[in-house]
């Protein structure tokens, strides 16, 4: 079983070493690496030529892109993987066991995506954790959504559902979950942290980025006909207050 990890870049220099060094901790025999860099202007793509040049599992574009799903559909369109994921250029695996332990999950057949937990990270201090749970038919109207980070999907459900929505700027992730959610792919809940993210991201770094967020899970909601709107857009902010209580 091949793993594709997929890492969108820009202007990362300050944060991607220890990205690149978390994924070439797993121990994890066949990982294949993606690097999309969209034309950074700091160091960022002198430093991916130099991993690229240490690690033979490393394959990398650097240009312009349109967003950041954008940049994912093109890390997408690159991979060679059975399964494929995401780690972004601020984030990194909780353990060098994570690989395996996500590739074990999909030793089931009929799996096709399998998640686990998140951590919100500032520092070395960990100030949020995205608990998920396993799936089951009323969630998704009830605003529950597993963390995007830690889902790994089979290759051949981006082939059968397409690629991220474009048009959405901050919720084509949720919009993507959906999708393959309501097409009935069976799913694996992992209970365990998988990815220990940077906080601070494109949904939350200020008041007019949640409203959009909030705007656009509104229309995700209505074009995946699953929910009451802004009932369910309500539930699933709430459903963030538990990840502040450990």
């Amino acid at each position: 079983m091949k793993v594709s990890i997929i890492t969108i870049t820009y202007n990362s220099a300050r944060t991607l070493q220890h990205t690149l060094d978390s994924v070439q901790k797993q121990n994890f025999a066949d990982i294949e690496h993606i690097l999309i860099d969209g034309a950074s202007t700091d160091s960022t793509r002198q430093m991916i030529e130099a991993y690229a040049k240490e690690h033979t599992n490393v394959r990398w574009i650097s240009e312009p892109d349109e967003g950041i799903y954008n940049a994912l559909n093109k890390g997408i369109n690159m991979a060679t993987g059975d399964i494929i994921g995401f780690l972004h250029s601020d984030d990194v695996f909780a353990s060098p066991e994570t690989i395996a332990h996500i590739a074990a999950a999909f030793e089931q057949p009929d799996t096709k995506l399998v998640y686990g937990d998140l951590e919100y990270c500032k520092g070395d201090k960990v100030v949020r954790r995205w608990k998920s749970n396993s799936y089951h038919a009323c969630a998704l109207k009830y605003g529950w959504m597993p963390p995007h980070p830690t889902m790994y999907v089979r290759h051949e459900v981006y082939e059968q559902v397409g690629p991220y929505d474009e048009w959405f700027r901050i919720s084509a992730d949720y919009d993507m979950i959906l999708r393959i959610f309501t097409a009935g792919y069976s799913s694996h809940y992992l209970p365990e942290v998988l990815v220990c993210m940077n906080t601070g991201g494109a949904s939350n770094k200020d008041s007019r980025a949640r409203l959009s967020k909030t705007q656009e899970d509104y229309i995700v909601l209505k074009k995946n006909h699953v929910g009451a709107g802004y009932l369910t857009v309500l539930c699933k902010q709430l459903r963030k207050i538990r990840q502040f209580i450990r």
